[in-house]
């Protein structure tokens, strides 16, 4: 099958009163103490035993390009970064993270980066720092183009991932989606308190639930509660549920719903969910909708292609001329 395409935009960076730009944040400093642990695992997976192919190159110095190949946003650079020091190689980055490689870059394969160290080396981490940045990528990208679309739209509110993760790959995925200028929504279960369908059916009525959750949560962990119906929605917000999520709603019952609830609870948090993707969420937007939540952001995302080359010898430059 072909591979999908998104629509893509190139944002403008954010400058400051002078008009300068303002640099990216440095979004490594979020990331737990474990992070490095888990990309020293994922390294140690691609290479158990033996690597015949480093034996064949040897550990003679040298440098290799990494080029960006398709248009989209550059993310997973501190999981790369790691990958390349577990390996014994340090990486120079040209450009920052949070790049837009634009259409033309992506043709002319403009390197990103430049890689240094044992020749094995840079061939041991290739495909391991490949494999993350190509799917950080994707997910920053699938963010960057349904904010763009919000703000094309002048909708004001804010594109949220899910917990479709993939498990023991969240973390870069949630990563991801910060870089790409969307929200994570909660990043686990103990983030805030999500009571759905089966948490209402198993202990009896949404009120109830509310009030257990709040007396273990107390006043500094949020509850959202999923509603199919307004009146699942009014019970939830008369028993203190800082959001609600409409679930599942078309795009003309939801706008009414939402307005209606805002009305009456100005302060509620709405969030609209359900098979939304980027191609439908326009017919979401809404004043009265502060939240629109897509699992496709981190579940079935397109990837980016990378590839790290070695320069080629001029000896096999001259042959291919011979040959041709």
């Amino acid at each position: 099958a072909a591979p999908r395409t998104m629509p893509l935009t190139r944002t403008m960076p954010l400058t400051d009163q002078s008009g300068d730009p303002v640099p990216p944040p440095a979004l490594a400093s979020l990331l737990p103490p474990h992070w490095k642990e888990e990309v020293g695992r994922w390294f140690a997976q691609d290479i158990p035993k033996w690597d015949v192919g480093g034996f064949v190159v040897g550990d003679e110095p040298h440098h290799a390009m990494l080029l960006g190949k398709a248009a989209g946003v550059l993310a997973g650079v501190p999981f790369a970064d790691q990958v390349f020091r577990e390996a014994g190689c340090t990486a120079t980055w040209l450009v920052p993270e949070g790049h837009f490689i634009t259409a033309d870059e992506a043709a002319a394969k403009a390197p990103v980066a430049r890689v240094e160290g044992p020749t094995r080396a840079l061939l041991v981490a290739e495909r391991t720092a490949l494999n993350i940045l190509s799917r950080c990528s994707g997910v920053a990208t699938a963010a960057h183009t349904a904010m763009e679309l919000a703000r094309q739209h002048g909708w004001q509110g804010r594109v949220a991932g899910t917990r479709k993760t993939t498990p023991g790959f969240g973390l870069v995925e949630k990563y991801g989606l910060l870089v790409g200028g969307a929200d994570t929504h909660r990043m686990d279960l103990s983030h805030m308190v999500m009571l759905k369908d089966n948490h209402i059916w198993s202990s009896g009525s949404i009120a109830s639930s509310v009030a257990k959750a709040r007396s273990v949560a107390g006043f500094s962990t949020k509850i959202e509660v999923e509603c199919t119906s307004e009146a699942d929605a009014r019970e939830a917000a008369g028993a203190g549920a800082d959001v609600l999520m409409l679930d599942n709603y078309t795009p003309a019952a939801l706008k009414e719903v939402a307005g209606r609830l805002k009305e009456e609870w100005p302060h509620v948090t709405i969030e609209a969910s359900g098979g939304i993707t980027s191609a439908t969420m326009p017919d979401f937007f809404s004043p009265h909708v502060d939240i629109i939540s897509q699992g496709a952001l981190t579940n079935g995302y397109a990837t980016l292609d990378f590839s790290l080359k070695v320069p080629k010898p001029a000896a096999f430059e001259r042959e291919r001329a011979v040959k041709s």
